[in-house]
């Protein structure tokens, strides 16, 4: 099966579904972390989405603009709208809905909660890494088309949180990139990585 790995430049999944014998590939806009530079394409996901070259497709559309965590920096002091902020996250829905409909028999497009529930339509299914044996909690939302929904695989603990004096609290994965990141770019990538048990059930079970 040709598979398409839009908008990951680590190659986690793209790596196993490899080893798994598909031809898969990723596609960023950035260049590959993931050694196979060979089984990337730097560039618009929606130009190989809309190739026709692709039997199955999974997106992870950026979140900056999309995610439910950053509503409030739509809103300048004074309670007027962020128009700039407004109009990103017009072109990343925008974006999404392509991805949606590109012509690919089989897609599933992953985000966190976002507003993709309410400007698109609601997720097929909602999953936590720890349904897959990674002790951490974070919304995985995921839009499918034929594809079936993901089954929990070895359920653990939700993870540890690190709670603030502000009485806010992350869980500690997220605690931990946040304190681990010297830039905003190392900081979304570290937010926005695919946990090892959760790539290892999207590989075996959408094959």
């Amino acid at each position: 099966m040709k598979i398409l790995i839009a908008c990951e430049e680590s190659q986690t999944i793209t790596n196993l579904y490899r080893k798994l014998g598909h031809e898969a590939y990723s596609c960023d806009i950035l260049d590959c972390s993931g050694g196979n530079p060979q089984y990337h394409y730097k560039g618009d996901a929606l130009a190989y989405a809309y190739s026709g070259e692709f039997d199955m497709m999974i997106a992870h559309p950026p979140c900056t603009y999309l995610a439910v965590s950053g509503a409030r920096w739509m809103y300048n002091k004074d309670g007027s709208v962020n128009q700039e902020r407004l109009s990103n996250q017009n072109k990343a829905l925008e974006f999404v809905k392509k991805l949606m409909d590109a012509p690919i028999d089989k897609i599933a497009i992953e985000n966190p909660i976002s507003v993709i529930s309410s400007k698109i339509r609601k997720p097929d299914q909602i999953v936590h890494p720890y349904w897959f044996g990674d002790e951490a909690s974070k919304s995985t939302c995921l839009w499918l088309k034929n594809l079936p929904l993901l089954t929990a695989t070895n359920m653990v603990g939700k993870g540890e949180k690190v709670y603030y004096k502000s009485g806010k609290s992350h869980p500690k994965w997220y605690a931990e990139a946040l304190s681990k990141s010297k830039t905003p770019d190392e900081r979304r990538k570290l937010r926005s990585k695919t946990f090892e048990g959760m790539a290892k059930a999207i590989t075996e079970q959408w094959n």
